[in-house]
């Protein structure tokens, strides 16, 4: 695939990950989404539901996790592609991880809890992570939901 149609395809599956996490942030939770996709099918997707659960796991990236593994029958995610807004935190990385996941696409850094601030590797080797993609409304959706708690 060119490195054009690539960012377009990562783009077209990003703007379903803000949809996600528009649907967070009008149930008043950290507005983060995810979508798991395999070829080009939505597989999973989720978005946070930790005060709607009162579950601290429940972020969108294990909501889509597991949507994903029961459309497929199995826990493993090869071949998968996860889109989400905001960087993993080190619980989805891990479980990012130990669902053999191919590729990990997310747009705004978080450099106070995402998994990049552990020394080390998480990720298998041969996961492809990629940063950044329509960082700017990624960021925006985090800015809105924080402006309102203030």
């Amino acid at each position: 695939m060119s490195e054009q149609n690539q960012t377009q395809r990562d783009e077209k599956f990003m703007r379903m990950a803000i949809n996600e996490a528009q649907k967070a942030l009008k149930q008043e939770e950290v507005p983060i989404g995810a979508v798991v996709v395999c070829g080009d099918q939505v597989i999973g997707r989720g978005h946070n539901l930790v005060e709607s659960l009162c579950d601290a796991t429940a972020h969108a990236e294990m909501q889509a996790i597991t949507a994903a593994a029961s459309t497929l029958g199995g826990k493993y995610l090869k071949g998968c592609t996860i889109y989400v807004t905001v960087e993993p935190c080190i619980m989805c990385a891990g479980a990012l991880a130990w669902s053999q996941i191919d590729r990990v696409v997310y747009g705004a850094s978080d450099p106070k809890r995402g998994y990049s601030t552990l020394q080390g590797r998480i990720f298998h080797p041969k996961t492809m992570v990629e940063c950044g993609v329509l960082r700017e409304e990624c960021e925006e959706l985090m800015k809105e939901f924080f402006k309102t708690l203030r």
